[in-house]
């Protein structure tokens, strides 16, 4: 099986990825067998994308693909991400962008992997410390040394990404967006279509809210979401009910939640990669059949007109701010 292939600057993709953070962090105790067989069947049935970062786990993540990638290296394109440093001696955890760190990084990455390259490279967040031409030109040294094949940013901002491509070519941004997170399509979607940047939205299901299936009960201490202010009190009932007319267009089409907000960003252009994440067979199974979902120009209106209530993060300062200015 394979499904539809997008491009992302130069990169070929499937047209659906799969974001595999949750496989080592965030929604619940991690659960090996469970995860491998789910990455397994990604690539069985076309789903080839792979998405991860040092991050996710503290390494656990990329060690874990790593068991798939020493069978099945040549079906995957894989993209991974550096710059966010893990909490250490009760102190919070940061973003280190620096160029000195990016070499480090990547070659940890690939021992963590075990490959010799990696298809795309992120930087995981700009630093409000470094020149945003620094760190790319850093990242584009790797590019040149062979040990990756194309480089991305996450949640830049449209200046940011003008100022990035001075200093390397730029093939992917990876930022939230979904009916419930549009903050960026008024600046940097057009910016990134200018410069030739794909886009591969995390989270296009909400973090489940879109689904239709999300327990509010089930969102503990344990779970991100609880910090998140759209996740919390009167803002999560709001939201739970904002997303009826998803259900109303799924029913109307005898499919599911998640299918009709996937094929809502699809839709948004054939530079648009989404990468839903998911531990479960089930769920992978069915947000691959959201390529085959076109929406009515009605239906689209209907869901264009939704908005949250609450913003994504608690603390936003590390989304949408601007790197300073290389001097010299």
């Amino acid at each position: 099986m394979a499904l539809p292939t997008r491009t992302l600057g130069s990169l070929t993709v499937s047209a659906l990825g799969l974001g595999c953070m949750g496989m080592s962090q965030t929604y619940g105790p991690a659960d090996r067998d469970t995860s491998l067989a789910t990455l397994n069947r990604a690539l069985d049935i076309g789903v080839t994308f792979l998405d991860t970062a040092d991050i996710y786990g503290v390494g656990h993540n990329e060690a874990l693909l790593a068991e798939l990638l020493r069978t099945r290296r040549d079906e995957v394109v894989l993209a991974t991400k550096f710059g966010m440093v893990p909490p250490a001696d009760g102190r919070p955890g940061g973003i280190d962008a620096r160029p000195e760190r990016v070499r480090e990084a990547c070659e940890a990455s690939l021992r963590r992997l075990g490959v010799d390259h990696i298809d795309l490279y992120y930087l995981h967040r700009p630093d409000a410390q470094v020149p945003i031409e620094d760190t790319v030109g850093a990242m584009g040294e790797l590019v040149e040394a062979g040990l990756v094949g194309h480089l991305g940013l996450s949640e830049a901002t449209g200046p940011t990404l003008r100022r990035a491509v001075t200093a390397h070519p730029i093939a992917a941004l990876q930022s939230e967006w979904s009916l419930f997170t549009r903050d960026l399509e008024d600046d940097v979607v057009p910016t990134a279509r200018e410069l030739g940047i794909g886009l591969v939205p995390f989270s296009p299901l909400g973090r489940a809210i879109l689904t239709g299936r999300l327990d509010p009960s089930a969102i503990d201490d344990k779970d991100m979401r609880a910090s998140m202010p759209r996740f919390q009190g009167e803002n999560l009932a709001r939201n739970v009910d904002a997303v009826a007319v998803v259900g109303e267009i799924a029913e109307a089409r005898g499919v599911t939640n998640g299918q009709v907000a996937l094929a809502w960003l699809l839709g948004k252009g054939a530079d648009v990669v989404p990468i839903p994440g998911t531990r479960r067979v089930a769920h992978l199974e069915e947000n691959a059949a959201a390529v085959d979902v076109t929406l009515s120009a009605d239906e689209l209106s209907r869901l264009d007109a939704l908005r949250p209530v609450g913003d994504r993060y608690a603390d936003m300062s590390r989304v949408g701010y601007e790197t300073p200015e290389r001097v010299g």
